[in-house]
């Protein structure tokens, strides 16, 4: 073979290899990018500040849909546990709602508002129980901790809404400790 073949030939080689190289990093710029974007997404869904956690759900390709569900339908537990729902307990939840930016979700607040019409049928119960149970086995003790007194704080926020007689029992109905101590066993992994 003659010199000029050979350079050419190395020259297509070298080409070919470099543009799999830029195409492959475009790919995974295009990758941290399309992350970045669905992190900001379930930080703006939910009231999570937890870089590790955060990262995680990413991870798991979980859209902010998924994870507003997975947080805001302990809440309706919660406020439905006694088998009615009090209005201080439907304030509390959709409060919960607002500060966690799922007002700007028409979607979510579809869901939401259906489930503070209707209480939640034992279906819901058994699909949150066992995606939460899947979710928070691939996630590290100190985010499943963030996540479970995220989750916990704002459902005990819905018992504490309404209860109790003339401030003189507890405002948290047995109903209500029962599913939170669901709540927690299931955060808890």
């Amino acid at each position: 073979m003659s010199d000029g073949i050979l350079r050419g030939r190395e020259r297509a080689l070298e080409e070919a290899f470099f543009a799999q190289q830029e195409e492959a990093l475009v790919r995974r710029l295009r990758e941290a990018d399309r992350n970045k974007s669905r992190k900001e997404a379930i930080a703006a869904a939910l009231p999570i500040r937890d870089e590790a956690l955060l990262d995680r759900l990413v991870e798991l390709e979980l859209g902010p849909q998924s994870v507003a569900a997975l947080a805001l339908a302990p809440l309706v537990f919660v406020a439905w546990a006694d088998g009615s729902l009090e209005p201080s307990e439907k304030e509390a939840v959709l409060r919960a709602a607002r500060e966690a930016g799922v007002a700007d979700q028409p979607e979510a607040m579809a869901l939401l508002e259906h489930w503070l019409k209707t209480p939640p049928s034992p279906k819901l119960h058994d699909a949150w129980r066992n995606y939460a149970t899947a979710i928070v086995a691939t996630l590290p003790a100190e985010s499943r901790a963030t996540m479970a007194r995220n989750t916990i704080g704002r459902a005990r926020t819905v018992a504490e809404a309404a209860g109790g007689f003339l401030g003189l029992s507890s405002r948290i109905s047995d109903a209500e400790k029962r599913v939170l101590a669901e709540l927690e066993k299931v955060l808890a992994g």
